[in-house]
């Protein structure tokens, strides 16, 4: 889509959203009433949990990964580990994140799923994951629309306002029938090629325009970019829709299919990941205190290593947590053990907790959502159990 450059069509351009599958960046963001804000983060390609939040107590792990721990060990120095618990440790990828745990602004779930489980695709598995479809085949609700669209509909003071959506695709997870504003630059303005001086000359006088057209620029030199290049850049601009209107946002960072010489591609994903966070918790300023960051992923991947010093898709995964709204510094959830009999059709991490029964608490501490809608509507079929309080 051309961008059009008028004081209206700077701020506001709304495009109806597709099925999940995008090429390129995404943040889409939405107003609700007070202060808490919530940013969900889709780690597209399956993100390996057991090498971000590492068991190192399980006596089975050494025997199912021995070149990779080895390499990727190798790869990050003397440090490999840092210890969480006892049990967990964080990879040193991720080592910059270590001062938010030891302030509970971190915590994390791990062997959480989606329901999905029929062919691992990362294509039906992202469109569940941001479906909220309780089907084990990948079938999605009959609205095919988002969770976090549906749920706009609980919550009290939810209305539409300032949304930006970066690259020419959408996610599904902002999709549906709430309103909600998105604006998709293309990866090439004429105008801007054409004088940009000029055109920042012009506008500087005005501060809504003037902050728009900044936004514009660089919105259209991320669009060309790789997500992992611009998880930062991504996340900058997150906060500063959070910090004004907006109180929900959503963006995607790829980069997490790791078949094959994971030691080297998987703490390069993690390390832009860290940055994303860091990113939002800088510009959030003040308001991260009022902020919960979920990032979840379509699914995990293989307890073994494969030939190729990688690992295949799995099921059993790792859902990250941050924000000052967090009671972190703990890894929630039941550990199933990487033993003989206790993986998921004997190769991958065993799901002991539906990954979306957290988003589900995180939508009824911060904006009051019931529980009759998170189960029948937001997360059809979800069994929510008792609450985690981790929100």
């Amino acid at each position: 889509m051309t961008s059009r450059l008028t004081r209206r069509s700077l701020l506001f351009a709304g495009v109806a959203a597709p099925l999940a599958g995008a090429l390129v960046p995404i943040v889409s963001h939405a107003a609700a009433s007070g202060e808490n804000r919530l940013v969900v983060i889709v780690l597209r390609g399956g993100a390996d949990g057991l090498g971000l939040v590492v068991p190192v107590a399980d006596p089975a792990l050494a025997a199912m990964r021995p070149r990779l721990f080895r390499e990727q060990d190798a790869s990050v120095g003397e440090a490999a580990h840092y210890d969480l618990d006892g049990f967990f440790s964080l990879d040193a990828s991720l080592a910059g994140l270590m001062p938010l745990w030891q302030r509970g602004e971190l915590a994390f779930a791990h062997a959480v799923s989606t329901p999905y489980r029929s062919r691992r695709s990362h294509f039906d598995g992202q469109d569940v994951l941001e479906n909220g479809s309780g089907a084990p085949d990948g079938r999605l609700t009959a609205s095919r629309d988002g969770w976090l669209n549906r749920v706009l509909g609980f919550i009290p003071g939810s209305r539409p306002t300032r949304a930006i959506a970066i690259g020419r695709d959408r996610s599904l997870i902002l999709s549906g029938d709430q309103p909600i504003g998105s604006w998709s630059p293309s990866s090439s303005l004429d105008a801007v090629q054409a004088d940009p001086d000029r055109l920042t000359l012009t506008y500087r006088r005005d501060p809504l325009f003037a902050a728009a057209w900044a936004g514009a620029n660089r919105m259209d030199n991320m669009a060309g970019s790789s997500d992992l290049e611009n998880a930062a850049a991504l996340a900058e601009l997150t906060a500063e829709m959070l910090n004004g209107e907006s109180r929900i946002a959503a963006f995607s960072i790829r980069g997490w299919d790791t078949h094959r010489g994971q030691a080297k591609f998987l703490p390069r994903a993690a390390r832009q990941f860290q940055n994303a966070i860091l990113a939002l918790r800088d510009g959030l300023g003040a308001n991260w205190r009022h902020t919960l960051v979920l990032a979840m992923t379509e699914f995990g991947r293989t307890v073994r290593e494969n030939g190729s010093a990688g690992t295949d898709h799995g099921t059993g995964g790792l859902l990250i947590m941050a924000g000052g709204r967090l009671r972190g510094g703990k890894v929630y959830g039941s550990w199933p053990g990487l033993g003989e009999g206790q993986l998921y059709k004997d190769r991958d991490l065993m799901p002991t907790a539906d990954l979306r029964r957290y988003p589900a608490w995180a939508l009824a501490s911060l904006y009051g959502v019931g529980r009759s809608a998170l189960t029948g509507t937001v997360f059809p079929g979800l069994d929510m159990g008792s609450d985690p309080n981790f929100a």
